[in-house]
Order: C-alpha cells, then sequence, then structure tokens
C-alpha cells in the first residue's frame, strides 16, 4: 500500500477516512490493525480485498494492480453472515459453488475443516442450532475452504464473550500455524491485537493514519502463557499509549 487516501462524499462535505496509508504487509506474516471506533479499519479492509475503491493512492497484489476481489483474498465479516435454509456444510461449501469449483471435490476439505475447528458432528446443524461462537467457526472454515493466500479478518470474535473469543484466537492461531498464510486482521481490543500479530499496526482517530507500526516478538507457537510474559503487557500498554488510553 502506498499512500492511500479515502474520500466519503456525504450531502454536507467530503469525510476524509484514510490518508495516507503506506505498509507493506509480508508473506505468511500476521499483521493487525488496531485504533478507535471509526478510524477507517473496515474501509481499509475493504480497499484491501478489492470491495471498495480508494480514492486516490496505489495498492498491489504479488505485484499486481489490487482493483477487485480475486480468487487468492478470503474475507471474513464482523457477523458471521451464515444462510438459515443451509447446513453447516453447505455454508462452509458456498464459496466453491460461487467460485464455480467442484463441489464433490472440496466437500472432504471442508469437513477437515470442521473437525480442525472443533465442528465435527455438526455438519447437518443449522445456524440456528449453533451458538455464536460455533457460528463463527462455521465462518473462518467457509472462508479457508477455497485455500486463498490471504485471510483478511475484519474483527470476527468482536460479537463474542470473551472467553469465546478466546479460544477463538487460540484456534485461528493454530490455523495459521498450519497454513502459514497471509493474515491482515482489524481490531480494537488492544489484548487480542498484540497476543495475534508479528506486527500491530496502530491507527489515529479519522482520518486514519498510521501512528505507529510494533512489532511483536513474543514466542511461536503462542499460547495462553504469552499473555504471562512481561513483553506482552509492554506491547500492551506500547500500544494503549499511542491510542491515549494508557491511564
Amino acid at each position: 500500500m502506498r499512500n492511500l487516501h479515502k474520500i466519503y462524499e456525504t450531502q454536507d462535505q467530503p469525510l476524509l477516512a484514510l490518508r495516507d496509508i503506506t505498509l507493506d504487509v509480508r508473506s505468511g506474516e500476521f499483521v493487525t490493525f488496531v485504533g478507535p471506533s471509526g478510524c477507517g479499519k473496515s474501509t481499509l479492509l475493504n480497499i484491501i480485498g478489492g470491495l471498495l475503491d480508494r480514492t486516490s493512492g496505489d495498492i498491489w497484489f504479488k505485484g499486481q494492480e489490487q482493483r477487485e476481489p480475486r480468487r487468492e483474498i478470503g474475507m471474513m465479516f464482523q457477523t458471521a453472515v451464515l444462510f438459515d435454509w443451509r447446513t453447516v456444510v453447505d455454508n462452509v461449501l458456498l464459496p466453491v459453488e460461487i467460485l464455480g469449483m467442484d463441489r464433490e471435490a472440496y466437500r472432504s476439505r471442508a469437513l477437515q475443516l470442521l473437525d480442525l475447528t472443533g465442528l465435527k458432528g455438526f455438519e447437518a446443524a443449522y445456524p440456528r442450532q449453533l451458538s455464536g461462537g460455533m457460528q463463527q467457526r462455521v465462518s473462518l472454515s467457509r472462508v479457508l475452504v477455497y485455500d486463498p493466500e490471504v485471510l483478511l479478518l475484519d474483527e470476527p470474535f468482536g460479537a463474542l464473550d470473551e472467553f469465546t473469543r478466546e479460544a477463538m484466537n487460540l484456534e485461528l492461531l493454530h490455523i495459521w500455524d498450519t497454513t502459514k498464510k497471509t493474515v491482515v486482521f482489524v481490531t480494537h481490543n488492544i489484548n487480542e491485537a498484540v497476543f495475534l500479530s508479528d506486527r500491530v499496526v496502530v491507527m489515529t482517530p479519522r482520518p486514519g493514519q498510521i501512528a505507529k507500526v510494533l512489532d511483536v516478538k513474543l514466542p511461536r507457537p503462542r499460547t495462553r502463557e504469552a499473555m504471562k510474559l512481561p513483553l506482552f503487557a509492554e506491547k500492551v500498554f506500547e500500544v494503549r499509549e499511542l491510542l491515549g488510553v494508557a491511564h
């Protein structure tokens, strides 16, 4: 990303949502954007995913200009967005159908992902029969089923209780450790940002700019024990200071 700006045209006056975003994300890296509500985190993720055009600036993916959705980039939203009339496995297979791929060829992968995310035995269940955390596991399986190279995750666990959220963070890290995909994650939860990431990108209030990029050198693979380390507390406090919530 180079010098990305995003302006929304409103009835009153133009709204500058993002200003001068410049950043490289490396292959296989876990990068998290953290910042206050309304700072443009989701807007930026939608631009990266090709769902929203920028006003100015450049964005490149593997040497190609990025302006539209592509198969190599998968996105998971704040809510599970499951179809009530489809079973769990049919919800997972939805992107396979949309992309015109062989549904039966990917069915075994869908079942493997449901097993990996702790949903074995719920393949024939419907979303209404699942808890919020289980629905998000289905959504995570859905974005992984067609094996995109990059995962864009927009506050995927924000609506979950703290206990379920922590369990999903560990689940996500387990999958990331296994697949080594590139992950760009958006959150307003500081502890979550530090726990998950190789780098934390701290954003300013609107218009969203990059205040600082912090390296997080906590050991991997990460477990809950990482939260007890002095380095974890140090990084959390550093992010809090940058966001003006240190006290």
